[in-house]
């Protein structure tokens, strides 16, 4: 046996029984699926794409709440993000990488009372980030799909 099946097994809490090797077989061909740079950026997009939606739900509620500072997602994540898909072996690393909220530094105040929220900016903003969000669950979604397909060799319901 190999490597692999002894520490799947000394993995399973409490568990003296060993996993069938047809198993553990199983999840190496389908982990690499999962694994692909590919998947765990958009998998990793659709949590910022969420994060934003908050982010701009919290913009709008406080549209006229003096002093309110915009919020969005902090500018070096994107940074972060370029940097560890130029890195290579991203698919490792994307699990440390989390997005956070930020005060938007480029947002200036049109009003007297220092409020930097603009409702047609965040209209727009919300717009986008859905068309990126459904992209993205698309292309989550066709990774299971081919999954599904090369399970079961069928790609209906």
């Amino acid at each position: 046996m190999d490597k692999f099946y002894f520490a799947a097994n000394d993995a399973v809490a409490g568990a003296r029984k060993p996993l069938a090797p047809a198993l553990l077989f199983r999840a190496r061909m389908i982990d690499p699926i999962f694994q692909t740079d590919n998947y765990q950026l958009a998998r990793k997009l659709l949590d910022v794409a969420v994060l934003r939606q908050e982010a701009i739900s919290t913009n709008v509620a406080n549209a006229e709440t003096p002093g309110f500072r915009r919020l969005d997602i902090a500018p070096d994540f994107a940074v972060q993000l370029k940097a560890r898909m130029a890195e290579g072996d991203f698919a490792q690393t994307v699990g440390t990488l989390q997005p956070q909220l930020a005060e938007d530094q480029t947002a200036r105040s049109v009003r007297p009372d220092g409020n930097t929220v603009e409702i047609e900016r965040e209209l727009l903003a919300m717009n986008r980030n859905a068309v990126e969000y459904d992209y993205l669950s698309e292309v989550v979604s066709g990774n299971l799909k081919q999954l599904k397909l090369a399970i079961t060799g069928t790609s209906s319901a």
